[in-house]
């Protein structure tokens, strides 16, 4: 038979965590006597019964992790979820992987799946419409699971999980100081990731590089129409020296738009883009490249859940890690490779 209510909706009812309803009614010491009498009044009230394969696989190991990824069709997550299968296997674990398609009402249905207890942990690249909406309470209420959680490659938020990935910010920053270095006194930036937290953050690091005396020359936008009158504005009417592209889109209209228009690569304009090496193998000339690492990225995130598991983590202390880039030099801009 179903259960009257879940232990999710417990918590709504009382206001408080499911972590907490779920102690209360296990008699932890950590429940104040009161709480305990609230939340076992309320269950008998609703008629609440546990599941009890959710009890069993809470109280032992499954062996197996899931992994959400935001899009696979991205080789970038496909090389994270190589890095974290081979980690996995290390730890003797099995992978499960979702795809959300950066999809909140894709992420949320998987997210409520894996707190059935499935799974003994989580490693999650919030969705793009998700972060647009800035609706996180299902990945809270995994948290609230005690499901461990480890945020990888988009973990610009304030949540008392793991993370691992790079650091965006500070990659545009670097790049843009050193064209500053080398002259260059007009340098866009073009993106059509503006609603994820990474596009955000490069444009950031961009604007903090600039100096004073030096305009911005932004080209954002995820409709095509939109993004190519900016690109326009910024290549044709400001004649920027180089452009920094946030995303594989980006690039390739910014390149396709300089051979349209005659406009010489990197003669008369140097670009740089948040690509794979893949890609830009096939281009004459060939983009450089931020290189993200994404294999790294994965080991990290499988290494830090693989600790929470075994009880090597700190209790009540998150620990984030940052995974260094490197700018590939090849035949878009003319300068050396360290970042």
């Amino acid at each position: 038979m179903k259960n009257k209510i879940t232990l999710k909706e417990l918590s709504k009812l009382l206001n408080v965590s499911v972590s907490t309803v779920s102690k209360a009614l296990n008699d932890s010491p950590e429940i104040s006597q009161k709480t305990v009498e609230r939340v076992k009044e309320l269950a008998t009230l609703h008629n609440y019964r546990p599941n009890p394969v959710a009890v069993n696989l809470k109280s032992s190991r499954s062996g197996t992790i899931g992994v959400i990824i935001p899009n696979i069709a991205n080789v970038f997550f496909a090389k994270v979820l190589s890095g974290i299968e081979a980690r996995a296997q290390e730890e003797g674990l099995q992978v499960i992987t979702y795809i959300s398609n950066e999809s909140y009402d894709r992420e949320v249905q998987i997210i409520d799946h894996l707190t059935s207890g499935f799974v003994d942990g989580v490693l999650l690249s919030i969705a793009e419409e998700t972060q647009r909406k800035r609706a996180f309470e299902h990945i809270y209420n995994l948290i609230d699971y005690d499901i461990p959680v480890v945020l990888y490659d988009r973990i610009n938020y304030d949540m008392p999980v793991d993370k691992v990935g790079v650091d965006d910010a500070e990659s545009f920053k670097k790049v843009t100081t050193k064209l500053i270095k080398k002259g260059i006194k007009k340098i866009g930036v073009v993106s059509t990731i503006l609603h994820l937290v990474n596009g955000k953050e490069r444009i950031r690091g961009y604007q903090e590089a600039l100096l004073p005396s030096m305009k911005e020359h932004i080209a954002a936008s995820t409709r095509r129409e939109f993004l190519e009158e900016k690109i326009h504005e910024i290549l044709i009417d400001d004649k920027v020296e180089a452009v920094l592209c946030c995303d594989t889109e980006s690039t390739m209209r910014v390149y396709r738009y300089a051979y349209e228009n005659n406009i010489r690569i990197p003669e008369d304009l140097k670009v740089v883009g948040f690509l794979n090496e893949e890609i830009t193998s096939y281009l004459t000339p060939s983009i450089s490249y931020i290189e993200q690492n994404p294999r790294k990225i994965g080991k990290g995130a499988m290494k830090l859940l693989g600790k929470r598991l075994k009880g090597e983590a700190e209790l009540n202390k998150t620990t984030e890690k940052i995974i260094k880039t490197k700018l590939v030099n090849l035949e878009s801009t003319t300068f050396d490779s360290e970042l």
